[in-house]
């Protein structure tokens, strides 16, 4: 009897570990080692400040002003705060947004990273919803984070 009882806690954090690393893998939001998703979507959305990149679910896109040669300089807390747009297949563009400039590379820590005119992508982790930019002109980790425009610059509030 005491074996079940062990048993079942286990199981059941099992489960919901599971759960949970299939709902980052559909966002893109997984860490890279965990199972990144299958594809993502790199699309166009106008608000406030203009138009800017999102995911296929309509959230804000990032880069890092730290970032050189387009490699990731976002690794361990700042990867907590700022998770990589990872995908391990097909990365889709929508209307707007530049073949040529779309692509992705490889992070240290396991994975590829898309990138967009050389810059990894990154989500904001405090931008709950579709719509939010609250990352925008944020100064963490060492260096400012912009949503990316089209064209592929940073946009500065």
């Amino acid at each position: 009897m005491s074996q079940l009882k062990f048993f079942i806690p286990v199981g059941v954090i099992v489960v919901l570990a599971a759960i949970i690393a299939i709902g980052l893998a559909g966002t893109g939001m997984a860490s890279p080692r965990a199972g990144a998703a299958r594809s993502v979507r790199v699309q166009v959305r106008s608000g406030s400040l203009g138009r800017y990149l999102v995911d296929g679910r309509g959230r804000a896109l990032y880069l890092f002003e730290k970032d050189r040669g387009g490699q990731s300089a976002c690794y361990g807390s700042c990867a907590s705060v700022w998770p990589p747009l990872i995908a391990s297949g097909h990365v889709a563009r929508g209307a707007g947004v530049s073949a040529a400039k779309l692509g992705t590379v490889a992070r240290r820590d396991g994975g590829r990273e898309v990138t967009y005119a050389g810059h990894p992508l990154y989500f904001y982790a405090g931008d709950s919803h579709a719509g939010q930019i609250a990352g925008e002109g944020l100064n963490q980790f060492g260096a400012p984070w912009d949503i990316v425009s089209p064209s592929g610059k940073g946009i500065d509030r």
